[in-house]
């Protein structure tokens, strides 16, 4: 057997190979931000001497600020990432790290002049939101010594704007919570019907403040879910883990799960699971 998985891998693809090149830690946010930003995230690597390494993500609906350094040479990186439809990979090489809060789903909307899905599929350098203010918290979060302080002044920065509750960003967030809990949810009109509002009511709350829309949200996740499955151990039942994801045939689930991940739910299942050795 191989060993479990640490909190916050979910959507890292081959997370054992992924963890033999890099190191993630997630901290909770302050009361103050917990109805903004769902954690910050700490990614720590050194390659010196290996070769770079490319990293599959399946993205969840979330908006990301991150604060990228590479040691080695000195380049610098801060940016604000939409929500990332397609396909995310990120390359990292010698040494470096990257500092980053990743927003509730809503969360971000209350800190940003305009609907969310305006930055949908965009990197957007952090000035560009936050001006001049933005530019210096980039050069305070690459000059921190450690990573706490580097944590810390994002954090802190992040209270000093702190909105004013927003009931709408609170409203998405728990919706998106819903589907993530509904692994069979499969019709944007049922999640509608459970949280009392119509279709259309929907698709306006989650274009303003999801930035994406909640057919591709119930998508995701089902995708995620089997993904988890597979990474947890090679003894699926891959038909009943379809019907119970809603789907209508296993061929349709292989279908949907490949096109996400690049290859079978079967075939990941061997190449990732805890029985792996990592390459």
């Amino acid at each position: 057997m191989g060993r479990p998985l640490p909190e916050g891998t979910r959507g890292i693809l081959r997370p054992r190979a992924g963890l033999e090149r890099f190191r993630i830690e997630r901290t909770a946010p302050p009361p103050g931000l917990a109805p903004f930003v769902e954690f910050f995230w700490v990614l720590r690597w050194d390659l010196r001497g290996r070769p770079p390494h490319r990293q599959k993500v399946l993205t969840r609906p979330t908006v990301h600020m991150t604060f990228t350094s590479y040691l080695t040479g000195g380049t610098t990186r801060a940016r604000i990432a939409g929500v990332v439809r397609d396909e995310f990979v990120e390359e990292i090489a010698d040494e470096g790290r990257v500092i980053g809060a990743g927003f509730r789903p809503g969360g971000f909307r209350p800190f940003l002049d305009g609907p969310v899905s305006g930055i949908t599929g965009r990197f957007l350098g952090v000035e560009q939101v936050f001006g001049a203010a933005g530019r210096a918290l980039g050069e305070e979060v690459f000059a921190a010594a450690g990573t706490g302080e580097a944590v810390a002044r994002l954090e802190g920065f992040l209270l000093e704007r702190r909105p004013e509750p927003d009931e709408a960003a609170a409203r998405a967030a728990e919706i998106v919570e819903r589907i993530a809990a509904w692994p069979g949810l499969v019709r944007v009109e049922d999640l509608a019907e459970d949280a009392g509002v119509s279709p259309r009511s929907l698709q306006r709350l989650f274009h303003e403040y999801v930035g994406i829309g909640p057919k591709w949200v119930i998508r995701r996740y089902r995708i995620l879910e089997a993904a988890d499955r597979a990474a947890a151990g090679t003894g699926v039942d891959w038909a009943a883990l379809a019907l119970e994801l809603g789907y209508a045939d296993q061929a349709h689930f292989t279908r949907e799960f490949t096109a996400a991940v690049g290859t079978s739910p079967a075939r990941y299942a061997r190449e990732t699971g805890p029985g792996t050795i990592d390459p």
